[in-house]
């Protein structure tokens, strides 16, 4: 099949970029799996196993769709009507009003029924790309991974949850601890390091030396590549009941409540868990062949 993704950031990306490196590593499995795989992409974008069009915003996308195209995979709601068949994958969250048409897809199934619809796949990712986990080495710190500038991700929560135990440590990955345009934001704990948005191997050390996931998200989740990318290390899940959350974290990949006193006590115990089971959920579950297989399906439908 001659499969056209469609995405409106650069590729690839080296660091943050959540949504862009589950394009990569989707693009890249189908190719594997033996499909042609070509990107519309802005000018900048580069591949070595796919095509890659410049995207012009300023054009009628359907001009910009070449000829041999099977289907058309967009990252967001083109807005426009589109000549081939298509499929759109929604990665946020709004319009959860909206008409929701059956090729439009969802990444996990509450986000999929806040949006009137029951169409889903869950990310994946390419664990190659990753540095393998150790479970010998001894943990350090607990972490938060995410953009920490995005208030609904809840660092402040992140931050007060881990003041409240003894002596643990939290390392921040994806914030720092001034930001000019809104000034001194966090704390001067010396428990609580900043490491701004930390990529490649630095980041899977930080990952792989922490004993589990702070995340008290204060919205309705869509998914959180910061969960399965911690489970993959080894790494519990401590956070609010809201949105994706209760679907991907059960009793023995984490902790869930509204009420930090209750994370609180729930991390004293964080040796209680299986490492390596947690691992193997993320590892097994939310990998780029599963997350190909199903969106294969779903282009099938589109014809």
């Amino acid at each position: 099949m001659n499969i056209l993704i469609v995405h409106d950031q650069k590729l690839p990306v080296f660091t943050y970029g959540g949504t862009e490196r589950v394009i990569w590593s989707l693009a890249k499995e189908l190719h594997a799996m033996g499909h042609q795989v070509s990107f519309l992409l802005p000018k900048g974008s580069s591949c070595d196993f796919a095509s890659v069009y410049v995207w012009d915003p300023t054009r009628d996308i359907n001009e910009q769709i070449p000829d041999h195209i099977d289907v058309v995979h967009f990252q967001k709601d083109p807005g426009v009507e589109i000549k081939k068949p298509f499929v759109v994958t929604i990665h946020g969250n709004g319009n959860e009003h909206k008409y929701i048409p059956s090729n439009y897809i969802f990444v996990s199934k509450d986000h999929a029924a806040r949006h009137g619809s029951e169409n889903f796949v869950y990310n994946g990712l390419d664990w190659d790309d990753y540095a393998k986990p150790n479970f010998n080495i001894k943990r350090t710190h607990f972490h938060f991974l995410g953009n920490a500038a995005w208030r609904v991700k809840n660092i402040k929560g992140a931050i007060d949850i881990i003041k409240q135990t003894p002596k643990e440590e939290l390392a921040v990955l994806g914030g720092v601890r001034f930001n000019v345009k809104m000034g001194i934001r966090f704390t001067f704990s010396p428990r609580v390091k900043f490491y701004g948005m930390v990529g490649g191997q630095h980041k899977f050390e930080l990952l792989n030396h922490s004993k589990g996931l702070i995340f008290p998200v204060l919205w309705p989740e869509p998914f959180g590549l910061a969960i399965t990318e911690s489970l993959f290390y080894g790494c519990p899940v401590f956070g609010t009941p809201n949105g994706s959350l209760p679907e991907l974290i059960s009793s023995e990949y984490g902790y869930l409540s509204h009420d930090p006193a209750d994370l609180v006590e729930a991390i004293a115990h964080v040796d209680s868990y299986d490492r390596k089971k947690c691992h193997e959920y993320a590892r097994d579950v939310f990998n780029s062949r599963v997350m190909a297989e199903k969106y294969y399906a779903k282009y099938l439908v589109s014809q």
